[in-house]
């Protein structure tokens, strides 16, 4: 079950929903979340009341076409996974988006059982 978040400056209602096209399908291909284990935040900044920075931080040139995509999910991903996943949502977001690989910075926040609650006020994976 994960929450995605993805911040990027100056896009628009299309742009925001092919990211999280991307990044749901990517999810699904190489972590097996099922369909409709959807939650996304989807933010743009308009430099003004809201921006995004950013760097060349490890040789990396970016510029304003950058898009922070920041996963929560339940521990337990093998390195493999991951390198697949942020590969898959480069290369995702860079067809459905215009996003340049370059552009698509991916964090992942691991956490357990205990650690979310899906409605009802209660721990749903905790059994």
């Amino acid at each position: 079950m994960p929450l995605v978040r993805i911040d990027a400056v100056g896009a628009d209602t299309t742009r925001l929903e092919a990211l999280g096209r991307a990044v749901h399908e990517a999810l699904q291909e190489t972590i097996g979340i099922p369909p409709d284990d959807l939650f996304q935040i989807l933010t743009a900044h308009d430099g003004t009341g809201s921006m995004l920075k950013y760097g060349g931080y490890h040789g990396i040139r970016r510029d304003e076409g950058i898009a922070y995509i920041a996963v929560t999910l339940r521990a337990g991903r093998t390195d493999r996974q991951k390198q697949a996943l942020y590969r898959r949502i480069a290369e995702l977001a860079e067809r459905y988006a215009g996003t340049e690989p370059r552009n698509v910075f991916v964090t992942l926040y691991e956490n357990g059982p205990a650690d979310w609650s899906l409605g009802e006020g209660e721990a749903q994976y905790l059994g």
